[in-house]
């Protein structure tokens, strides 16, 4: 099993890695969905306040604590490739990796347009008016570390065409 782990800034297009994976039948996972799911089932409203707070509390002492639950789910997959997406730490890359092979993928776009999408999509747990806070939590958590270090990028400035054909090209070349 190969995964494939995504991590980036909020709005950049992580979201695009679920699309390639349902495309070409590939499991995903998402840190992202399992706080959404948690919210939810706590009956919360999901909106960015509760959305951070509920983050940090699920990700406990270490940081590790999602992505524990988010691996081991992956883990049991049987197929030849696994994406798991919105990965913020580098403790957390050090985590999957002592577990499995990975390619860490970091999906960048420039903090302008990921505003703007942030704008246009209207999602409960992020907003403009959030937008700075949320992106110094995730640089808090370490996530410049991980695009920093990543071992393929996709520069999601264009169509969701070119971002899903460079998706395309880092898996064929895995």
């Amino acid at each position: 099993m190969k995964l494939v782990v995504i991590t980036g800034m909020p709005a950049a297009g992580k979201n695009i890695a679920a699309q390639y994976a349902q495309a070409h039948q590939y499991p995903h996972f998402s840190t992202g969905d399992f706080v959404r799911t948690e919210i939810k089932k706590r009956g919360l409203n999901v909106d960015s306040e509760t959305s951070a707070k509920i983050s940090t509390e699920l990700r406990g002492k270490d940081g590790l604590g999602v992505t524990r639950i988010v691996v081991d789910e992956a883990l049991k997959q049987k197929a030849d490739v696994v994406f798991l997406e919105g990965i913020r730490s580098w403790p957390e890359i050090e985590l999957i990796r002592s577990k499995a092979y990975c390619t860490l993928v970091a999906v960048v776009a420039p903090r302008k347009l990921r505003l703007d999408r942030i704008k246009q999509r209207g999602r409960g747990d992020d907003s403009a008016d959030h937008f700075e806070n949320r992106d110094q939590r995730e640089i808090d958590y370490g996530v410049a570390v991980c695009i920093a270090r990543a071992d393929a990028y996709v520069l999601n400035t264009g169509s969701m065409d070119d971002a899903l054909r460079q998706f395309d090209e880092i898996i064929n070349n895995l």
